[in-house]
């Protein structure tokens, strides 16, 4: 979709309203580690909060730290 030609000094006369989003490799990271965390969570839920771990609030924070590393090396390998 082009905007109005009727305007010629308008800038960015062609822009195409899809194109010009654009989501830093940051957030890329935070999105993708966020995901891995929501599956390592759901799937260690009923330990972390069983009484074994010391601080289970601390648990689940290193928890998101590693799944954002491995989200950010496996977006630089790829």
């Amino acid at each position: 979709m082009k905007l109005n030609s009727s305007f010629p000094n308008l800038p960015l006369q062609d822009l195409i309203f899809g194109a010009s989003v654009y989501f830093p490799p940051v957030f890329k990271v935070v999105m993708l580690g966020f995901l891995f965390w929501l599956i390592a969570h759901r799937l260690l839920r009923g330990w972390i909060y069983a009484g074994d771990i010391w601080h289970p609030i601390l648990m689940d924070l290193s928890l998101f730290v590693i799944a954002l590393s491995l989200a950010l090396g496996l977006l630089i390998v790829w």
